[in-house]
């Protein structure tokens, strides 16, 4: 992309953003609903001129700071007795954060780390927003697999994989039932369906090893 396309993008995105604008309060209406738009064409434009030009990442940067400031601006518009864009934000930041890291993306250090922050900010959040019931394992559950497959796809160890992933996927059903439903025993149920995995796998490759 050269000088005179990233000025043709700058400059449309800028004339649509205005009649947008424009539009929005002539109308006289109340709502300002042209800051959807805005800010879908602000993105766009962005992606745009950086990802043509392969700066990936100035473009997860720029862009990463547009969602944020866009889901402050509807937090404050919509519901500002409850700061909501504090649950949302989060994932949004690692975007520019394991572009810079390039290839160390991948390493298992990145991932524990990134699972330990992880578990730690929504935990925080639980604590202080909701210590009544501990909803952060549910996120803590989802981000637990990303250093767990990591770990076994650089050792190709997909066996094991299955029964650590056996485990997880237990002790998550156990722990719901324990905090959501603890008269009723019912995470027995989904356990038994998941120990099927590691036990087809176990057959899959002793099958292979004979053959």
């Amino acid at each position: 992309m050269n000088k005179m396309d990233k000025n043709f993008v700058l400059a449309g995105s800028i004339m649509t953003i205005l009649f947008l604008m424009i539009v929005n309060l002539l109308t006289g209406s109340d709502y300002p609903w042209s800051i959807y738009p805005l800010f879908a064409i602000l993105i766009g434009a962005i992606s745009v001129v950086f990802g043509v030009m392969g700066r990936h990442k100035q473009q997860a940067i720029y862009v990463t700071a547009i969602l944020i400031l866009f889901l402050l601006i509807l937090n404050i518009m919509h519901t500002p007795n409850f700061p909501w864009f504090l649950f949302a934000i989060y994932p949004i930041v690692w975007w520019p954060i394991l572009i810079s890291l390039g290839t160390k993306a991948k390493s298992i250090q990145v991932a524990i780390i990134g699972s330990v922050c992880t578990i730690i900010y929504y935990f925080i959040l639980n604590m202080f927003f909701a210590p009544n019931y501990l909803w952060f394992i549910y996120p803590t559950f989802a981000v637990l697999w990303w250093p767990l497959s990591v770990f076994h796809a650089k050792r190709k160890s997909f066996y094991l994989y299955s029964i650590h992933g056996s485990i997880l996927i237990s002790l998550f059903f156990i722990f719901v039932n324990i905090i959501s439903s603890p008269d009723t025993i019912w995470a027995i149920y989904p356990i038994f369906a998941v120990l099927w995995w590691p036990l087809s796998m176990y057959y899959y490759f002793k099958k292979e090893k004979q053959s």
